[in-house]
């Protein structure tokens, strides 16, 4: 679960980074205050999903040792849920600000920007959950080899 976290952390970090930037350009002070409004809270989207992802490695530092692994896959299954929510609706809203400020169409930016979180609900949320009651699936999980 962990090298999940660490891909997912990763995307959102790099994407942090980009939407931090970009409030030092000279066209941020030229966006109207709506798109300025959504910027902050694209902004505010990444660092609750960049620390939301970061978190359980952190939690998983400070109790190593300390016997509580069911506990704490069970927190970091949440949290990277939570965390990869997060990411698709910080993804949403920088698609629909970029959208915004590139094209004539704000109706369009607002489609464009619906369809891709749709995606993201149908490939993230809908297809496991399909292929989880799929009738030729095998009903017995399957173990992992012990950790040596």
């Amino acid at each position: 679960m962990l090298q999940e976290v660490r891909v997912a952390q990763t995307g959102a970090q790099v994407l942090f980074g980009f939407l931090v930037s970009v409030a030092f350009t000279p066209h941020f002070d030229g966006l109207p205050h709506f798109d300025r409004t959504l910027y902050v809270v694209t902004v505010l989207l990444g660092a609750l999903a960049t620390g939301t992802l970061i978190a359980p490695v952190s939690i998983h530092r400070a109790t190593t040792g300390h016997d509580l692994k069911p506990s704490l896959i069970r927190i970091a299954s949440r949290m990277l849920s939570v965390g990869l929510t997060l990411l698709a609706l910080t993804i949403g809203s920088s698609l629909l600000l970029l959208l915004r400020s590139a094209t004539d169409h704000p109706a369009l930016s607002w489609v464009l920007a619906g369809l891709v979180l749709a995606y993201f609900a149908a490939t993230w949320l809908v297809l496991p959950q399909v292929l989880l009651r799929r009738p030729d699936r095998d009903p017995q999980p399957r173990q992992s080899p012990p950790r040596r």
